[in-house]
């Protein structure tokens, strides 16, 4: 597979380009800091860890936004982060909320995808309300592999100000966070959405995160053919148009949404 590790000195100013990317953000929007949803996973973790860099400790507030089908184990994480980075943060249940969206359209109890959906758009309004009322930024903890094939809810957790990460690739984002000194334990933790039961990204996507970085880089990013990727990473045809038709499946999440062109 393609290594996509940063060198000792790369790693440095990365670190430094992205907490100087938060406080630039931060400053020109005139906020008094940052609001992130922690979910005990590796990519909220190292941005709050970059963020408490940026903006000191008092400048970043977590949000722990536990529903029905997050795991104890990654809400207690989330707290942990909070707890280590001595950050303020709030618990508020998701699933109340989700519960009265569906007694207002009860069609939709059911549909796995639609409920896990309006479960991340209720996170983003939650981090909007408390960011709103404390004049703060809305971090978002998205990465480029997971932008690259539309791996979020659009308006849900791709709503946000900025994505302090969302030029790294995951195997790069691991890469940060152990330099920034995130607990090996979340480094290496299952990635996972929790947008229902049981769900894990990998499983979802059908390959692992090196599979789909190296492709990302390769052949979606970078110029070769399917081919030439097929024969550079020794995986099939059908893994490579996968990714492809993710990629182009999803480019409406990555974009403005379209108004018709002028009338001449």
């Amino acid at each position: 597979m393609i290594d996509l590790r940063f060198s000792e000195a790369e790693l440095e100013q990365r670190r430094d380009h992205l907490t100087g990317f938060i406080r630039e953000q931060a400053d020109a929007a005139g906020a008094d800091g940052a609001v992130l949803g922690l979910s005990g996973g590796i990519d909220s973790t190292l941005t709050a860890s970059l963020a408490v860099e940026a903006l000191g400790a008092d400048g970043v507030h977590g949000l722990v936004l536990p529903a029905e089908v997050s795991s104890e184990d990654n809400m207690s994480d989330a707290e942990r982060v909070a707890q280590d980075l001595e950050i303020s943060y709030d618990v508020i249940a998701v699933e109340p909320i989700v519960e009265t969206l569906l007694e207002a359209y009860p069609d939709a109890d059911g549909d796995h995808v639609a409920v896990g959906n309006a479960r991340a758009r209720v996170r983003a309004v939650l981090n909007y309300l408390v960011a709103n009322h404390e004049n703060r930024l809305v971090l978002g903890t998205g990465n480029r592999s997971e932008a690259a094939v539309g791996y979020f809810t659009k308006y849900g957790d791709g709503a946000v100000d900025c994505h302090p990460i969302g030029n790294l690739y995951k195997a790069q984002v691991r890469q940060l966070a152990r330099y920034v000194g995130v607990p090996e334990d979340l480094v290496e933790k299952t990635p996972t959405a929790e947008l229902w039961a049981e769900q894990t990204d990998e499983e979802e996507m059908g390959m692992d995160y090196d599979t789909l970085d190296a492709i990302l880089v390769t052949h979606i990013d970078g110029p070769l053919s399917v081919d030439a990727t097929c024969r550079l990473l020794e995986v099939d045809e059908a893994t490579v148009a996968t990714v492809r038709e993710m990629y182009e499946a999803s480019e409406h999440k990555r974009t403005v949404p379209p108004a018709p062109a002028p009338l001449e």
